[in-house]
């Protein structure tokens, strides 16, 4: 049984050909990429759509999901810039907690 995946490239590429033809060059460089993480969606939704108001980004942001790699490339981002768990989080609107989570699961 084959496993189906969901084709963000094809998607955001249909809502900018149809909707949104001037933000098109602006989200180049992300959907020209090989593989789309997480983070990578989350860009191009910003890019496209704004930022959402309160309600609606606390809605999505109880509804995420991270993989292992986008988990890995968050304590990646956290290493390269030398940040603590807290500034993590606020960077990518996570609990502290769930970063120190991570830490534990992934890191060590």
């Amino acid at each position: 049984m084959k496993k189906s995946t969901i084709q963000y490239k094809r998607i955001f590429s249909d809502i900018l050909d149809k909707k949104y033809p001037k933000k098109k060059e602006m989200c180049r460089d992300l959907l020209s990429k090989g593989d789309l993480s997480v983070l990578d969606i989350i860009e191009l939704n910003t890019r496209i759509f704004g930022s959402p108001d309160a309600p609606t980004s606390a809605f999505n942001q109880s509804h995420r999901s991270y993989t292992r790699s986008s988990v890995l490339q968050i304590l990646d981002f956290q290493k390269k810039n030398h940040l603590n768990n807290s500034q993590v989080a606020r960077h990518f609107k996570l609990s502290r907690h769930t970063v120190a989570k991570w830490k534990k699961k992934y890191l060590v």
